[in-house]
């Protein structure tokens, strides 16, 4: 009988809701909005575990097999090497290939092995090529495209990627030989911090949208009142009255449901147009998790309606009138913080015991914890809010009227803004845990861009290749300075030492004094001078006698291994190697970190001291100092080097490097935050936009009374500065508190106590953005018809 009675006035609730006329339409639509909003990033969020895998999935599918080595070349087999390469911070990933025989496997995304010279790119690669911004990409691909990769060979709509046939491969320049497509690599499982940050940022994206789901269920609640008190004057009781408005918000929380699910489909369709922070998806790997997509679309429904009875529990809907108009009891305040010593108490004894070293954490307690915390928080706001109005008095007269509103109604206006406190106060705690850690995960690289900026690396150059090589760059738009060296290496000559299995060995390299200068100091330098670099006890270096046991003044060395491991130390190579002595004037000389952050020990030698066709497979290196003025620069240069030799390697030389897992995590987030705060920004217009609906009546009195417009406009801007304001100072002191707790779990010190600033800036924007979109809304709800009743 009580179910049926409880079917009975929720069904009857739901029906005042789409059938109230149109105000009551418009508070269902309304509500509907916002709930579809959340139910929309809901849904999204939930599709973020399948979006991750499919991009894995797509990564392993079009991946050269290489979980077993194929040594001989047949029918199916193919050379292979992967060039990527950075096109205005765009990385351009290419696939190299050469079949060995005539039925190679087709790349994945491919319906046929392209010919000699012909190239497969990608949907977004063809229209970047087809643009003018594309125009210097084209010249450092020397492949026809012929046609299209699709979705199996990519990773997001997005991807810019080419496969190209390149006769040019051979056993000299490729990265192996495959005979398949598709491996797996095993996933490496992430440290400790890592699944803290993952974990908290969960908490922190989700817990705003369900906060404003439950905003959002609880618009236009002046004008339910009303309704609610009629419906007692024809008889209802209480528990009916309740259990009415219960339904009058399930119905809009269930067209929300559907609004929701509509806001999705959309919002899926245009995934591959959408890019944020770099990462975008197909739309069909846009697929909530069931489990989760099924908890968010029962959460919803029932949230609304406990939602609307914890509401109305406090107030007593009288038949002649609503209650409201009677003075509210006082908030208290012991149970408020009674949720946040719960969090901080199940947060504490996790201070210190998380391990970087360690793969996992107890991921119920720091939940639990941080929800309880950030709950306490958005509880306190109303507490907060009433306190802090209730000492607001003299003032202007459209600030006297926004004091006055909020404390009427305190209550609305924190509930307004207590999704911006949670976003907030997460959001600091984040931004807490990122400088922390980006110490742990941005490691220095030893480069130093001051020197230079781009280093190149070729294979098998002459001393008058590499000379050309320095002229070429030089000549390239935009270069201010071009060095160029040959690297091969010096063996001691004679037989093996008794019981040794290698050759003691010595790195040379060839260049001219300025491009020497970048790996030693040297006294002085001209042509014809040869230097020994040693390391005089660098960490990490070789001791200083294994290098003058080759190479010292007046020594003779072999320009050819005379034992190389091929051969065996019983099979010496075959005729005798070339030999070249060291001047006896060479120097002994210092060495230092060149522009790439290596040290360089051994012989360094300038060009018309040696033959350098006698050097045994020479690599050559150029290190390049670029105009920042000139547009374009690194871009010429990379044109030069690909036309110079394909399979060339360019290195953009900086002095730090993030870790690629803490990288991965950092976009997630970056994207959940931004979504977040679109979120926040729109209930917060929304829930403006409701109450100006609400005191349609109110405002159009105090306009026929003579109070001016702009008087108005300004309480409007107070009305929701000053919530926002207190909110943004609780978020504050919560968003340091609960970092605090966060970093001393993992024993990390705090780098900047003044991380809230930019949360605060956003705070302070978004009370412009939001009082700049409602003043329309405002002047119209101003004129003389609102007056007008029936």
């Amino acid at each position: 009988m009580k179910l049926r009675t409880w079917a009975r006035d929720l069904a009857l609730g739901a029906r005042f809701a789409v059938t109230g006329g149109r105000p009551g339409l418009l508070r269902t639509l309304l509500t509907a909005t916002g709930v579809g909003f959340g139910v929309a990033l809901l849904l999204l969020a939930a599709s973020l575990p399948n979006i991750l895998f499919q991009r894995e999935v797509r990564e392993a599918v079009r991946a050269v097999d290489g979980s077993r080595e194929v040594t001989a070349p047949g029918p199916d087999t193919f050379l292979h090497l992967t060039r990527a390469t950075v096109y205005r911070d765009d990385v351009v990933s290419g696939l190299l290939l050469r079949p060995e025989g005539d039925a190679p496997p087709v790349p994945p995304g491919a319906t046929a092995f392209p010919r000699a010279g012909e190239m497969l790119v990608s949907p977004a690669l063809r229209d970047l090529l087809d643009s003018p911004e594309g125009a210097l990409l084209r010249e450092r691909l020397p492949y026809e495209a012929v046609g299209t990769l699709g979705k199996d060979g990519l990773i997001g709509p997005a991807d810019l990627r080419y496969v190209a046939h390149a006769d040019f491969l051979d056993t000299d320049n490729f990265d192996g030989r495959g005979q398949r497509f598709g491996w797996s690599v095993p996933e490496e499982p992430m440290n400790a911090f890592m699944i803290l940050l993952v974990v908290v940022a969960c908490v922190v994206l989700l817990l705003p949208v369900l906060v404003f789901i439950a905003t959002a269920v609880r618009f236009g609640g002046e004008q339910r009142d009303r309704r609610l008190a009629a419906l007692r004057l024809v008889g209802a009781d209480v528990p009916t009255t309740r259990r009415i408005a219960a339904g009058e918000s399930l119905a809009g929380a269930l067209l929300g449901l559907l609004v929701g699910a509509g806001l999705f489909a959309v919002a899926r369709r245009f995934a591959g147009s959408v890019t944020i922070w770099d990462a975008n998806a197909f739309p069909s790997d846009v697929v909530p998790m069931p489990a989760l997509a099924a908890l968010a679309l029962v959460v919803v429904p029932v949230a609304s309606v406990v939602v609307t009875l914890v509401a109305l529990r406090g107030v007593a809907i009288e038949p002649l009138g609503v209650v409201r108009a009677a003075a509210p009891r006082r908030r208290r305040l012991w149970w408020r913080l009674l949720l946040l010593a719960a969090g901080a108490a199940l947060l504490a004894p996790l201070m210190g015991r998380v391990e970087v070293t360690e793969t996992s954490i107890d991921t119920v307690p720091v939940v639990t914890g941080t929800v309880l915390f950030l709950v306490g928080l958005t509880t306190l706001l109303p507490w907060l809010v009433e306190a802090g109005v209730k000492r607001l008095h003299a003032g202007p007269v459209a600030w006297q009227l926004a004091v006055r509103r909020l404390q009427l109604s305190s209550g609305t206006a924190a509930r307004a803004v207590s999704g911006i406190v949670v976003a907030a106060t997460g959001a600091i705690a984040l931004q807490m845990l990122f400088q922390a850690m980006e110490n742990d995960f941005t490691l220095p690289t030893g480069e130093d861009p001051s020197r230079s900026q781009i280093a190149v690396g070729f294979q098998g150059r002459t001393a008058a290749e590499a000379r050309d090589i320095t002229a070429r760059f030089a000549r390239t738009e935009g270069v201010v300075e071009a060095m160029s060296l040959l690297e091969s290496n010096a063996w001691r000559p004679g037989p093996l030492e008794e019981g040794g299995d290698f050759t003691p060995s010595a790195s040379v390299r060839v260049g001219d004094c300025s491009a020497l200068r970048e790996f030693a100091a040297l006294p002085s330098c001209r042509d014809g001078d040869v230097f020994v670099a040693l390391a005089h006890g660098a960490q990490g270096a070789p001791d200083d006698a294994r290098i003058t046991e080759v190479a010292r003044p007046g020594a003779t060395v072999a320009l050819r291994d005379p034992y190389p491991p091929e051969g065996g130390p019983e099979r010496p190579a075959d005729g005798p190697p070339p030999l070249w002595r060291l001047p006896a004037g060479t120097k002994v000389v210092d060495s230092r970190p060149d522009p790439t952050g290596m040290y360089r020990y051994g012989v360094l030698v300038t060009p018309s001291a040696i033959d350098s066709a006698l050097l045994d497979a020479p690599y050559a290196q150029s290190m390049i100092r670029i105009d920042p003025a000139v547009p374009d620069a690194a871009e010429h240069v990379r044109n030069t080097a690909a036309a110079i030799d394909p399979t060339v390697w360019v290195k953009d030389l900086k002095d730090t490097e993030r870790d690629a897992a803490f990288s991965s995590v950092r976009t997630g987030i970056l994207v959940g935050s931004t979504l977040t705060m679109l979120l926040v920004a729109a209930s917060l217009l929304v829930t403006t936009l409701e109450q100006l609906r609400d005191r349609k009546r109110l405002l159009s009195s105090l306009v026929a009374f003579g109070t001016r417009r702009s008087t108005l406009s300004w309480s409007v801007l107070w009305q929701t500065a000053v919530p926002i304001v207190l909110g943004l100072a609780l978020a504050v002191a919560g968003g340091l508190a609960l970092g605090l707790v966060l970093l001393r779990m993992g024993g990390q010190q705090v780098q900047d106590w003044w991380v809230f600033l930019p949360v605060v800036g956003i705070g302070a924007a978004l009370i412009a953005l939001v009082t700049l979109l409602s003043m329309p809304v405002l002047w119209r709800l101003m004129r003389a018809d609102g007056l007008r009743t029936e």
